[in-house]
């Protein structure tokens, strides 16, 4: 038997239990309408651009830190006769270990790290750093045990409650500090580690009196715990390259003023990663109890229908993300109007991304995590090589199209190899035409500054997307009054 949170959610339809983890994140979304602008208003495009630098940074060390283990914890959680209150310590407690030896080392070498990442010093920076690191490590396996039980609910209510003290505790830093990129960094640290806390309250309390089955988790040993974990920090690390090397080469051959704008293009992509970060805390643990308890037949018929659905309403929100882009750009302010013409490319990044979430469980399911390097390093490469020829010519465009370009790349190799360890069959055919045209529109649109023939470009690429895979946008409206008529 399985101690700690049983699966309360069996009965919920997938339409019911997404919607249970959107809602919140769609707060999170409106609330960030708000913060965005509160934060480009009162701080200059140097001082924002070194934010940028801050979260490049606390995300490497915490890929350190965590060891891989929370991936780990994800694939086991439904494995039968895991107890899950002692898979928690045994993934948890070594990662605190290996992160306290990496604040150590970051406090010996701070001078010189703070010097590089923000052009400035202070033992607050060297703070800020090792208390953010720490408090991501607590926080990533809290919110994962939230996430694995289904709990949409808690789960979007604390994200809620995460992005108001966020915006609280910006205008309240705005007024002390001023314009200073520390508004942003103390906001960060202490908004996470007030839900971190209260989460941690929450997950000692309810296990607090249940007793551990340790011949439960025998069969499990430390050694194969980390050996399926370890792999994925050079998956995460590759990752982290491929998400940052845009702003290191901004930094490097570029200055702190395009940072501050490409950082604020990066931050209004937060409408569709809102979407993804909804879509991984649900279907992550979805994807993997299907796979553990139901045949191959009907899963591959639930993750066909799954990508298909994903794929059609991502490519129509990327779409409408770069028609209204001149709209939503003048939230930011006129010191950041730039960042109109970076947004197009960088919109390819949520997008597939998300779908890459669907299509890359085959790699996970068999355990074949050397695949994920794989694809993560050639696409670490042609980013490199982007970033070196168009960000010293082109700064933030250059920077955008390389990495918009990149994430494609890595869709469609992870793809490939995850469908030779677990064959779905996904529709290449038809995602290479419908993200055909989400690409050359957003060329165009990087070239275009919002006009009437930007917009008749949009409304044409919307309309092709709709032509073009009618059965899914069919499937998905059936789907929907299905739903709408059976909770009346």
């Amino acid at each position: 038997m399985s101690t700690g949170n049983e699966d309360k959610n069996k009965e919920i339809s997938p339409l019911q239990g997404f919607l249970r983890y959107f809602y919140g994140n769609f707060v999170v979304l409106l609330l960030g309408f708000v913060s965005i602008p509160l934060i480009t208003r009162v701080m200059s495009n140097e001082q924002y651009g070194r934010t940028g630098m801050f979260t490049s940074a606390v995300t490497v060390l915490y890929i350190f830190a965590i060891l891989g283990m929370d991936q780990t914890y994800i694939r086991y959680y439904y494995q039968k006769g895991v107890d899950r209150r002692e898979l928690m310590a045994r993934c948890l407690l070594p990662s605190l270990g290996i992160v306290s030896a990496i604040c150590v080392i970051y406090a010996l070498l701070s001078k010189t790290a703070n010097a590089f990442l923000f052009d400035s010093q202070g033992t607050d920076l060297t703070l800020l750093v090792i208390s953010y690191t720490v408090i991501s490590v607590f926080e990533r396996f809290l919110f994962l045990d939230i996430r694995m039980s289904q709990n949409g609910r808690l789960y979007s209510n604390l994200n809620i409650l995460s992005k108001v003290t966020y915006i609280i505790l910006i205008i309240l830093f705005a007024k002390i500090k001023g314009d200073d990129f520390r508004v942003v960094l103390w906001a960060m640290t202490l908004s996470l580690g007030f839900i971190t806390i209260g989460i941690l309250i929450r997950y000692l309390v309810l296990n607090f009196d249940t007793k551990i089955a340790k011949n439960n988790i025998e069969r499990l040993s430390q050694k194969e715990l980390f050996s399926y974990g370890a792999p994925f920090i050079l998956v995460l690390l590759l990752e982290w390259l491929l998400s940052s090397c845009d702003k290191w080469s901004l930094r490097i051959w570029s200055d702190y003023g395009e940072l501050g704008i490409y950082n604020s293009a990066m931050n209004i992509m937060s409408i569709l990663l809102t979407f993804k970060a909804t879509f991984v805390a649900f279907w992550s643990p979805v994807a993997m109890q299907k796979y553990e308890n139901d045949s191959y037949e009907n899963c591959v018929s639930f993750f066909k229908s799954a990508f298909d659905i994903t794929r059609f309403l991502c490519m129509e929100a990327g779409i409408c993300l770069i028609l209204f882009r001149g709209v939503i750009v003048l939230i930011l302010g006129s010191r950041y109007r730039g960042a109109v013409q970076m947004i197009p490319f960088l919109t390819l990044m949520p997008v597939f991304s998300i779908l890459f979430e669907i299509t890359n469980q085959g790699i996970k399911f068999k355990k074949k995590n050397h695949y994920l390097n794989y694809g993560s390093l050639f696409a670490i490469i042609a980013n490199l090589a982007g970033n070196a020829l168009l960000v010293p010519v082109y700064g933030g465009r250059g920077a955008a199209i390389s990495t918009g370009i990149t994430y494609l790349l890595y869709f469609t190799i992870g793809t490939f190899f995850s469908e030779k360890c677990y064959e779905v069959g996904y529709d290449g055919k038809k995602t290479f035409i419908l993200g055909s045209v989400l690409v050359i529109y957003a060329a165009a649109a990087t070239v275009l500054k919002p006009s009437a023939a930007d917009a008749v470009i949009g409304v044409a690429a919307l309309l092709s997307v709709l032509i073009l895979d009618r059965k899914t946008f069919t499937q998905c409206v059936e789907y929907v009054k299905g739903f709408i008529h059976k909770n009346k």
